[in-house]
Order: structure tokens, then C-alpha cells, then sequence
């Protein structure tokens, strides 16, 4: 969720070496549960009563994305805090990250929502990559130790891969994108269905190719390759507040093989997986150490004023991003690092 791209650049010039360490041998096996989801009036009925209800996004590499105020593509970081005066600390290294007192995700597990569609040939996780399959590398990974510094544990396998849902969507839309309103239904229907919510859970939602969603149905704020003018975010995360589930947290991926939201080519797995799979963990580490806005994110630098822990480290050519290659797990993929406030500089590896 890179609000300005000129920051990323910046911190290149302060990046570490490209770290090896050991790594593990395999990676958690992926979970065999998987529910058919249901949406009802009742879904609905709930999100229209939720309070709470924030967003981050991630920005398109377009015109758009680029152009967009900060204000328009993320609400989670409004009265979070005033801005902290500029330090010494802050001038020598301004990618560094400030807690705001709020809480963060210690250990949860990750619970999938593909969302199918048979018009464009998208009937299994495969439609993006497999994407169970990083979710299990990533909890496992190096990477994921980036964020011990930020909810204070160095505790092996504390996020894993949960039960997944799927539901099919009859005819995808462009003219008729989802919104956001949406998204929070079909979190809420998976975390009413199992009675998982809270800090420990964490739905991602993946839609499948040829389908727009934006944040409102008037407000142009949209995942849209089809048109330019309102294509402004690539990916998300949320929380809200239910009155019978309590609090939830999810993210939502769009298909991310498109320009404006991809990968460069020649990375290891192919555009499809590594361009969900870069976006997959920017979504899921910046939920870990910023789940509501009141955790960890830059408050003391101008130029990078509201980025997230990923926000930083997002670097870009042209329409796509270029993202280094490095074993997450047990496998090797073509994904973005992490802002490390150790090491002041965005990372693998802690």
C-alpha cells in the first residue's frame, strides 16, 4: 500500500544486504477444511450496523493510484493520533515505525474466502496460485520474524493456515462492481459460521478475474482494470465491529495478475502466483502490526506520513512491481520485504 512511491527509493539507499539464514525445511501443510458460504439478508443486516469499520489500501500502479490522496484510499489512520514532532531518531532514520498504543495480532490463524466464478473458468484456489500454499511458507518463513519486534514474540508457527470458505459468484461484474459492504458480509458470514473472530482470525478474500470491487458504490475508490480513471487501489485490509460476532479482520485481494497490480516477469513461480503471493504478505504483515490503524505506522516523517510496515518497501518499474527473490519457507518467490525498525531498513529476514 505504497501512498508515495518516491518513499521506497528512498529507503534503497539505507537497505540492508540481502540476508541467508537457515530456514525451515518444509512448510505447515495446508489445511483440508473448506465451507461453502452463504451470504443472507442477515450478513447484510450486520455490516449495516457495524461501527468501526476501517480501511488501508494498497495503491494501484497507475495514474490513478498514483494521484490519489492518502485520505481516499485509507480511513485507518484518521484521529488515530496527532502527528508526532520530527526527532533526531526520526531525521536519521524517517522509515521508521511508531506504536500509537493500539493492539497488534500476536498469533492467528489465516482463513481463505475464494470467491469462484465458472464464466471465467475460476473454480479452485488455483484460479490465483494456490495461495493456501504461501499462506503455510509464509508462517514458517524468515520474513514472518520481521514483525517479533512489533507484537513482542520470537515464537515459532504463531500464525498458520485455518479452514477456508468458498462461494461462487454467478456473473462477475465491471459494470456493477462490490463494494465494501460487501466484503464486510462475506467476512462476517465466515466468522459467524465458525464462531471465529477477534484478534486471532484473519479472512482474506480473494476475487476472481473480471471482478471490480470498490470501497463504495459512488466513490470511484475501486480495483478496476478496465477502467483507468477510477483503478486506484490494488488490495486492502479492514476491520470492523459486529454486535453479535464482535471484532473482525480481513483483507481483500483482487486478481492481482493484471497491470497496475503485478509482478515483474521472470520471477520464480510466474506472475499469477508471486504477484498474489507479494500481495498476500504486504496484506497479511501490515494486519499483523496494524489491524485497526492505532499500532505501528509512520507518524513522523512528511513523506511517509500513514505508511505501514509494508507500505515502504513497495518499489515499482513502470506498471508493475519489482519485487526481489528470496525462499519464503520452502520455497522461493518473487515478493516485496518488509520495513525493520532495527535494521532501519526494509527486509527478509530480522
Amino acid at each position: 500500500m505504497v501512498k508515495l512511491h518516491f518513499a521506497g527509493k528512498m529507503l534503497a539507499s539505507v537497505m540492508a544486504l540481502s540476508l541467508f539464514v537457515a530456514l525451515p525445511l518444509h512448510a505447515q501443510s495446508a489445511s483440508a477444511e473448506s465451507s461453502k458460504l452463504n451470504l443472507t439478508d442477515l450478513d447484510y443486516s450486520a455490516v449495516s450496523e457495524a461501527t468501526g469499520l476501517k480501511h488501508h489500501a494498497w495503491p494501484a500502479n497507475t495514474d490513478a493510484g498514483r494521484n490519489a490522496r492518502r485520505s481516499e484510499i485509507s480511513n485507518i489512520h484518521d484521529g488515530a493520533t496527532a502527528r508526532a514532532a520530527i526527532s533526531e531518531s526520526a531525521t536519521r532514520y524517517p522509515g521508521d515505525l511508531s506504536f500509537q498504543g493500539g493492539p497488534v495480532v500476536e498469533d492467528a490463524e489465516f482463513h481463505p474466502i475464494y470467491l469462484y466464478n465458472t464464466k471465467n473458468k475460476c473454480t479452485s484456489p488455483a484460479c490465483w496460485g494456490t495461495p493456501a500454499t504461501f499462506i503455510g511458507n509464509l508462517g514458517v518463513s524468515e520474513i514472518i520474524h520481521v514483525t517479533d519486534q512489533y507484537v513482542h514474540s520470537t515464537a515459532n508457527d504463531r500464525y498458520t493456515l485455518g479452514g477456508s470458505f468458498s462461494h461462487t459468484i454467478a456473473n462477475p461484474s465491471v459494470t456493477k462492481p462490490l463494494t465494501d459492504t460487501d466484503m464486510a458480509a462475506y467476512a462476517h458470514a465466515a466468522a459467524l459460521s465458525k464462531g471465529e473472530s477477534g484478534y486471532h482470525h484473519v479472512f482474506h478474500i480473494f476475487l476472481p478475474p473480471g471482478q471490480d470491487v470498490c470501497f463504495t458504490a459512488t466513490d470511484n475508490q475501486c480495483y478496476s482494470p478496465d477502467n483507468s480513471s477510477t483503478f486506484v487501489f490494488c488490495a486492502y485490509h479492514s476491520s470492523a465491529d459486529f454486535k453479535d460476532v464482535g471484532h473482525v479482520l480481513y483483507t481483500v485481494e483482487p486478481y492481482q495478475n493484471v497491470g497496475g497490480c503485478q509482478v515483474e516477469s521472470g520471477t520464480p513461480n510466474g506472475e499469477l502466483v508471486d504477484s498474489t503471493a507479494s500481495v498476500l504478505s504486504h496484506e497479511t504483515i501490515e494486519t499483523i502490526t496494524d489491524p485497526d490503524g492505532t499500532a505501528w505506522w509512520n507518524s513522523t516523517s512528511n513523506a511517509m506520513y500513514g505508511d505501514e510496515i509494508a507500505d515502504e518497501c513497495e518499489f515499482i518499474t513502470t506498471t508493475s512491481f519489482d519485487v526481489p527473490v528470496f525462499t519464503v519457507g520452502s520455497k522461493s518467490y518473487g515478493i516485496q520485504r518488509q520495513y525493520d525498525n532495527k535494521r532501519h531498513a526494509c527486509t527478509e529476514a530480522p
